[in-house]
C-alpha cells in the first residue's frame, strides 16, 4: 500500500459522483468481474473462473501488502465497484534520481465506459497521486491490442496515445518518439519545474 496517498477521495465524472478508495479483500469478486468484462483481458484468460479465485486473492493480498503498490477501486453511491487501477512507485537513477508512478490495469464497468470515469482516475493520478508520492513522471501502460486505453484515450483526453506498442513522452507540449515495448503501449506525463506539462495543481491536456 502506498501510505503517502490520502484515501478515500471523491471523484467526479460525467456519469455522476463516485469515490476512489483502496481495494479490500471483499472487492475480489467485483475486480474479477471487471477483468472478465474486458475482451482483451478475457482473451488472456481472465474469465472470472471459480478455480482462479485463489490466485486472484493471493495477488490482491500481495499488492495490498506491498509498500510500493496500491490497488484502487472506484465505487458508486451504492458502494458497487465500477472501476479499478493499479499504481506502482518506481525509483530510478535517470533524470537525477527521479521517481516514476506507473498506472496500469485500468478498468471501467462496461455500462459506464466513455462516461469520464477513466479520465477522472487519470486526472487524480497525475494531479494528486504523483505529487504526493514525489513522482516526476507518470506512465500509463496498456495492451497494444486495446482500441482505447480504458476510457483515458477517449474524448481527446490523451491525444498522444497510440495503440501500436509505441511509448511516448511529452515535453513542453511537443511529441517526441520513445522506445517501443512489444505488446504494450505507454504514455508519459512529466511533472515538476522545467520537465513539461504535468506540474502539480495544473490541469494537463494530452
Amino acid at each position: 500500500m502506498l501510505d503517502d496517498l490520502t484515501l478515500p477521495v471523491p471523484l467526479s465524472a460525467r456519469a455522476g459522483s463516485f469515490t476512489l478508495r483502496s481495494a479490500v479483500p471483499d472487492d475480489l469478486d467485483a475486480l474479477m468481474a471487471l477483468l472478465s468484462d474486458d475482451p482483451i483481458s478475457a482473451a488472456r484468460g481472465d474469465v472470472a473462473a471459480a478455480g482462479d479465485r485463489e490466485a486472484y486473492a493471493g495477488a490482491l493480498l500481495a499488492i495490498v501488502e506491498d509498500p510500493a503498490n496500491a490497488l484502487l477501486v472506484v465505487v458508486d453511491v451504492t458502494g458497487s465497484v465500477v472501476g479499478t487501477m493499479q499504481l506502482t512507485r518506481i525509483p530510478g537513477m535517470a533524470r537525477r534520481g527521479s521517481t516514476r508512478l506507473l498506472v496500469e490495469a485500468v478498468r471501467v464497468s462496461p455500462a459506464l465506459r466513455s462516461s469520464g470515469i477513466g479520465s477522472a482516475m487519470m486526472r487524480w493520478a497525475t494531479d494528486v497521486a504523483a505529487p504526493a508520492l514525489g513522482a516526476s513522471l507518470v506512465q500509463l501502460t496498456s495492451d497494444a491490442a486495446r482500441a482505447h486505453h480504458a476510457d483515458n484515450c477517449a474524448r481527446g483526453r490523451m491525444r498522444s496515445c497510440r495503440q501500436r506498442g509505441q511509448n511516448r513522452g511529452l515535453t513542453g507540449g511537443r511529441r517526441r518518439p520513445g522506445r517501443a515495448t512489444p505488446g504494450r503501449t505507454g504514455t508519459g506525463w512529466r511533472s515538476g519545474r522545467g520537465t513539461g506539462t504535468a506540474q502539480p495543481g495544473r490541469q494537463r491536456r494530452h
